[in-house]
């Protein structure tokens, strides 16, 4: 049993295993990555590489819209949305700046 609100029950669809894994050794491997959360010393209630993904993907959300001036639901200043040349130039900057850190853990 574990720590009140941390364990909660899971159902796993394999869409794919180039792995070859029994169904009880995806069970072990989840389980074990539950205790990889470096946020926390004790076991989380879902694989940590799904917490790092999520860190990422908000991380990401903030820095584009950081590049794109955005504010809320609109661009300040101007209601135009970005062009092609701009898009690519945030998408450019947030990825050389993220290129070789884990800076959300």
């Amino acid at each position: 049993e574990g720590i009140q609100g941390t364990s909660r029950p899971c159902h796993y669809q394999v869409l794919w295993d180039d792995s070859d894994f029994s169904a009880d050794e995806l069970e072990v491997l989840s389980y074990y990555l539950c205790h990889l959360y470096s946020r926390c010393t004790r076991a989380v209630s879902y694989p940590t590489p799904t917490y790092y993904s999520h860190l990422v993907a908000d991380r990401a959300r903030k820095h584009h819209n950081e590049l794109a001036n955005y504010d809320g639901g609109s661009m300040s200043g101007s209601s135009m949305e970005l062009t092609e040349n701009q898009k690519r130039y945030i998408k450019k900057v947030v990825e050389e700046g993220v290129k070789k850190a884990m800076y959300f853990v």
